[in-house]
């Protein structure tokens, strides 16, 4: 969807701008600066960012360092002069058996962290001042109901929040979702989990919510019930329910497929059946693709009504599909690959190139045209985190939390290594020239000192 505006011009870059804006409209004075959800402006873990930093460790090219309340492997979101970002404080169940999953029986792989807090859990939204790291205000509030056991790697603080510039959505792996204003303040709340069924999926919830125009879609596919939800943001009230069926489990989050000419917005969703796409206005199914996989984890990125996808599992399927149809699409793809994608993060197309990066610390650049291989090097290190793009430059986080740099493109040139010596599970975010990353232990904002922000945000009571 988004064009490769590096190096070509300032026409190309507006025409960038303006195409990622669609992704939320309406909204308050989206910037190009903003990373205000799950894998920024347009989901396609782009950015628009110039002059962004190549190098830093944990002495040099820090601007802030933060510590958070709690774990969690939500990704930090960014709106205006605010960070926001949410935590699990306390210990949850941890699942049994074989939930560890592939990538944890290769070596070097980070041991599992835990707050070793045995207290009632509670849940937390906090907001940072994006020019120096200090608290503007938090919204904590306890779990409720009997809590779903999780993968050790995780907690029930992995859906990213999300925000249109007028209020914050947070939801959590109990099903608990809170709609707060920009300084903090409750404006509606809903338990998912209670209202409809418990969040009972293998190794817990990991979705984040999709938020769009003037509504909020949630993918909840569960053990008992599988679903999707479409909520009025102002409000929190049911527009529609799609029922999914049972035992389709899903980890990665909605991705929008917006108009195009006669056709309505989609909502696209990588299942473990297939991938399915509806209606948005309706809900209704309008066509679907691909084999079953046994776990669905990453996102699919759009470009040019091309979907590139890949599915999950450990070296699993991927492809380029033609959007639109109705039905089955297998006639709409392009290009596939049978194996070699990653297990958990999703793939980054740029200037004709699909960047995948797996849990073995192998990364490959493929030619999106065929599918064909540019090139395939052991960068080493895990990668759960999703690789993102700026400046040409792209940004692979590994849960060492070492970030290898690379110069985008049909060649492997890798500009830096940089290491912060601590396990990072979620994806980076980029704003107003800046890095934003997140351990289990603190938040990182990386590079000089942030630009003047755009807007003044009021500040809220601590909570």
């Amino acid at each position: 969807m988004r064009p490769g505006y590096y190096g070509a011009g300032i026409s190309a870059r507006k025409h960038a701008v303006s195409v990622a804006l669609i992704w939320l409209v309406p909204v308050l004075a989206a910037s190009a600066d903003d990373w205000p959800q799950w894998r920024g402006l347009a989901a396609d873990g782009i950015s628009l960012e110039r002059d962004l930093p190549v190098r830093w460790d944990s002495e040099h090219n820090i601007a802030w360092k933060t510590r958070l309340l709690g774990l969690g492997t939500s990704t930090p979101i960014v709106w205006g002069d605010r960070v926001f970002v949410t935590a699990q404080i306390g210990d949850g169940p941890i699942g049994e058996g074989p939930i560890a999953g592939p990538a944890r029986d290769f070596p070097g792989s980070p041991p599992a962290r835990h707050s070793a807090s045995q207290e009632h859990v509670r849940f937390a939204v906090q907001a940072f001042e994006r020019s120096n790291g200090k608290i503007a205000w938090q919204y904590i509030f306890d779990a409720e109901g009997e809590l779903p056991p999780v993968h050790t790697m995780h907690n029930l603080a992995t859906p990213s929040c999300v925000t249109d510039g007028n209020l914050v959505y947070a939801w959590f792996g109990t099903g608990q979702l809170v709609a707060l204003s920009l300084n903090g303040k409750p404006v509606w709340k809903r338990h998912i989990g209670k209202e409809y069924s418990p969040f009972l999926v293998l190794w817990g919830h990991g979705s984040s919510p999709l938020l769009y125009k003037d509504r909020l879609i949630l993918l909840c596919d569960h053990r008992d019930s599988s679903y999707m939800l479409a909520l009025d943001k102002k409000t929190g009230r049911q527009i529609w329910k799609v029922d999914r069926g049972k035992e389709r489990r899903s980890y990665s989050t909605p991705v929008m497929i917006p108009r195009q000419g006669d056709r309505g917005d989609q909502i696209l969703v990588n299942g473990k059946e297939r991938i399915d796409v509806y209606d948005f206005e309706t809900g209704n199914l309008l066509w679907y693709v691909g084999q079953a996989v046994t776990l669905a984890a990453p996102c699919p990125v759009l470009h040019d009504g091309i979907l590139y996808v890949t599915r999950g599992d450990t070296s699993g399927p991927y492809s380029a599909v033609e959007t639109g149809g109705f039905g089955d699409a297998s006639s709409r793809v392009k290009w596939q690959v049978m194996t070699g994608a990653p297990y958990v993060s999703s793939p980054l197309y740029y200037q004709g190139v699909m960047y995948l990066a797996g849990e073995t610390g192998i990364v490959t650049a493929v030619d999106a045209v065929d599918g064909k291989t540019l090139w395939k090097a052991r960068i080493g290190g895990i990668f759960s985190a999703s690789p993102v793009e700026g400046d040409g430059k792209v940004y692979l986080l590994n849960e060492d939390g070492e970030t290898v740099v690379l110069q985008a493109g049909r060649e492997l040139k890798i500009l830096a290594r940089n290491r912060l010596e601590e396990r990072m599970l979620a994806s980076p975010a980029i704003s107003g020239g800046q890095i934003f990353e997140r351990s289990d232990d603190h938040l990182f904002c990386i590079g000089t000192p942030a630009r003047k922000a755009r807007v003044n945000m009021p500040s809220g009571p601590k909570r």
